[in-house]
């Protein structure tokens, strides 16, 4: 079920996520556990491919990176993130464990991403991931087409976000966005209707895994040789499309 929600404020990013994550930062791990559901999965997939370059966006605590790290070691990690608050906190549970010279940080938007401005590296990413970001970002086409801008060439790239809650009994799927927009998230259903798309597209295959009847989705978006022009075209039609809403 698809639940319609109030139109999105306008706020500067990064003001946002750091007047968001100020205090909340130090709670965020353990809270986000119960219902940020569909992560540990997603790790799982990533943890069994070989040593790659592995990217987060909007890696907030580092957390599915700290676990990256200790399950596959094989991996050279990076993150970013728009919130100062949240990488402050990364970097302090990240020295605690002794891995902050395993996981490169920077300070970023998804959809400005650039890897030598934002990290420090000269080079695309084997790996890609978002987990529960895109429902947070208005405009998801340009970070989604940041991302495999910098996917390498046979890379695969992974989504993990809430969905429309269809499988589930009406009046939750209407209490739970309604909460969830209290916190500027919004379900997207164009989002997911893009990733379909994309199995359509030669050069790209797409799998959707719905997680707990619909509360969320797992996304995973393989290339074969580099991200073919017809994905980016797609994208910067939803851009157009978001900006005249």
């Amino acid at each position: 079920m698809s639940v319609k929600t109030t139109q999105e404020p306008i706020e500067d990013p990064v003001q946002k996520m750091n007047r968001m994550y100020r205090w909340t930062r130090h709670v965020y791990d353990g809270s986000r556990r119960y219902y940020l559901l569909g992560r540990d999965r997603l790790l799982d997939a990533i943890a069994e491919r070989p040593g790659e370059h592995v990217l987060e966006i909007g890696c907030g605590t580092a957390r599915n990176l700290r676990i990256l790290g200790r399950r596959a070691p094989q991996h050279t990690l990076y993150g970013i993130d728009a919130s100062l608050s949240m990488l402050a906190t990364a970097r302090a549970k990240l020295g605690q464990r002794a891995a902050s010279d395993k996981i490169t940080l920077g300070h970023g938007l998804a959809q400005d991403f650039k890897p030598t401005a934002h990290l420090g590296v000269d080079r695309d990413f084997d790996v890609i991931f978002f987990s529960y970001v895109l429902s947070m970002i208005p405009c998801w086409p340009e970070a989604l087409e940041a991302a495999l801008a910098h996917l390498a060439p046979d890379g695969q790239l992974y989504i993990v976000d809430f969905w429309d809650q269809a499988g589930l009994p009406s009046w939750i799927a209407v209490a739970l966005q309604r909460w969830l927009a209290l916190f500027d998230v919004y379900p997207r259903p164009a989002l997911v209707d893009t990733l379909q798309r994309f199995d359509e597209i030669d050069g790209l295959s797409a799998a959707l895994m719905p997680i707990a009847h619909r509360y969320a989705y797992l996304a995973t978006i393989q290339a074969s040789g580099s991200v073919p022009a017809e994905a980016f075209e797609g994208l910067k039609g939803e851009e157009r499309r978001i900006k005249t809403v």
